[in-house]
């Protein structure tokens, strides 16, 4: 296994900007003669920074594909490494888990790396990531990778082509990748459609990043999570996701976004997901994120798939009283055992009236942002 390999999978990890100045992502163009004082001062800088930042957000320690959890808690990673180093369950795979001794494949999540959309890349550099894993890992018994890279594009096609050496491969993260080092709107993706395809026996797919995202319609019956993290999603994806059969899936979460970076998706696009046809295991759905979210709100209110549902996220978006009263005179929701409504421009008024008329749903009002005239954001766009 080449040194290069082991770099690049040491600081995925640790969540150092190294694999980005590898790739030539990094925001700043530091001289390698900067001098070697100033270094570890800045080093300290950044330690105390990181510090002071753990302290006033601490991981969340819970896992997205089984809760709704604030952006912030999605992202995040701490300095015990209570989050992102960790997915599906799995801790992130690093250089200590394959040099020195055999590792058991089912134990970690295993990171590879894709290429650069400023380069010319046909997908050889992550086939190679792939064969050098594969030299030194048992790949009939992985279980989980995570994608990193500015583009994730390859993956896809590659990852399909090798299925029959990854039969176990239940979970997958394409764009794992954190906003310090590489903004949401930036990480390019590809046609995902492949490895639903490839892989009857996936059980969970994370997509982060939207540009060039595509999906076609598919039925899996496998997948129990499917989630996408953007700041605008596409309408087709959308789409597609609501003509798909997803007999299995239990939790489908999608940020929205702004029509500025992409997120051109209407209720219309909504209507497969909220008709529920295609979803009858969904208990837990997320539209999350999203500039027209009193629309999305009122078209929740009368949406068949509620009914069936256990938690139901409209958080991190434009949500005003206009799309609360929506809720409150739409179809009951007090079977819920959980609604998430946290990043909201509700009034006090409205959201003592949404806690009254759900005694018994635990009912996320955090995060209330300061009343605007005209203008109302969502939590993540870049």
């Amino acid at each position: 296994m080449t040194d290069d390999f082991l770099a690049r999978l040491s600081s995925v990890v640790k969540g150092s900007e190294a694999i980005m100045r590898q790739a030539g992502h990094t925001h700043d163009d530091h001289d390698d003669h900067d001098d070697h004082d100033d270094h570890d001062d800045h080093d300290d800088h950044d330690e105390e920074d990181l510090a002071a930042l753990n302290a006033e957000t601490p991981a969340d320690p819970r896992d997205p594909g089984e809760a709704f959890i604030p952006a912030s808690g999605a992202y995040h990673w701490d300095a015990a490494d209570a989050y992102r180093v960790t997915y599906a369950g799995l801790p992130v795979a690093g250089p200590d888990a394959i040099v020195g001794s055999s590792p058991d494949p089912r134990k970690f999540a295993w990171p590879l790396y894709d290429g650069d959309p400023q380069r010319e890349n046909d997908g050889a550099g992550f086939a190679d990531g792939l064969e050098e894993l594969l030299d030194r890992v048992d790949g009939s018994r992985i279980q989980a990778i995570v994608v990193i890279g500015s583009s994730v594009s390859n993956a896809p096609g590659v990852l399909a082509a090798n299925a029959h050496r990854l039969p176990r491969l239940r979970s997958l993260f394409l764009g794992f990748v954190e906003p310090e080092h590489w903004e949401i709107s930036w990480i390019r993706q590809g046609d995902v459609t492949p490895v639903l395809e490839a892989f009857p026996h996936l059980e969970r797919l994370d997509v982060r990043g939207s540009e060039d995202l595509r999906l076609r319609p598919v039925r899996h019956a496998s997948l129990k999570v499917l989630r996408f993290e953007s700041g605008g999603l596409p309408g087709h994806v959308v789409r597609a996701i609501g003509e798909s059969e997803l007999p299995g899936l239990e939790h489908l979460e999608v940020w929205l976004g702004v029509s500025q970076y992409g997120g051109d998706a209407t209720v219309g696009d909504l209507e497969g997901v909220l008709s529920g046809s295609g979803l009858p295991a969904l208990r837990r759905l997320g539209l999350r994120d999203s500039e027209i979210q009193d629309e999305v709100a009122a078209a929740v209110a009368s949406a068949p798939v509620v009914a069936r549902l256990e938690a139901l996220s409209l958080s991190m978006g434009a949500l005003t009283d206009t799309g609360a009263e929506s809720l409150l005179s739409g179809q009951p929701l007090t079977h819920l055992r959980h609604l998430d409504l946290h990043h909201h421009f509700l009034t006090d008024d409205m959201a003592a009236r949404v806690r009254r008329a759900l005694p018994g749903v635990d009912v996320d009002l955090s995060e209330p942002q300061p009343p605007l005239d005209e203008w109302r954001y969502v939590a993540v766009s870049e």
